[in-house]
């Protein structure tokens, strides 16, 4: 792997909690593709992991709750043709997705009134052009 991979901040995913499984990949490779196990698997126990802070966890736990089995979140990769990439691929998208997962919810939006000037002129625009398109029926021409 190429070193540790950085969910928000100092925060990282532990080489240790990462569970990996390989296995036979499907699509272009040949007789290669029937040999070696390119497909990666890469699972994490976000339940019962340290790394993150209580908060991330609780977040990123309620937020992924419909991805979890038994508070473990899986990720596959299978693009490539060699599996260092796919683990490369397959961390990447892990850690995107918590980082994803445990961000703070956005602020929320504050009304804010319409200024009345931009009304009126909404208006009279919506005037101008209703009486453009009734010209254009031919009534009255009689």
């Amino acid at each position: 792997m190429s070193g540790p991979y950085i969910i928000r901040g100092s925060v990282s995913l532990p080489e240790a909690e990462l569970m990996w499984r390989f296995s036979r990949s499907s699509g272009p490779g040949g007789q290669h593709v029937n040999t070696s196990d390119t497909r990666v698997e890469l699972r994490f126990d976000l339940a019962k992991t340290e790394a993150l802070p209580e908060v991330w966890k609780v977040r990123a736990l309620e937020r992924l709750a419909g991805r979890l089995v038994d508070g473990v979140v899986s990720v596959q990769a299978a693009e490539h043709r060699s599996q260092w990439r796919n683990r490369e691929t397959a961390a990447v998208r892990l850690a995107s997705l918590l980082a994803e997962a445990s961000a703070p919810p956005p602020k929320p939006r504050r009304a804010t009134k319409i200024p009345r000037g931009i009304n009126e002129r909404r208006l009279r625009e919506k005037k101008q052009r209703s009486q453009t398109k009734g010209g254009r029926s031919g009534r009255g021409w009689e």
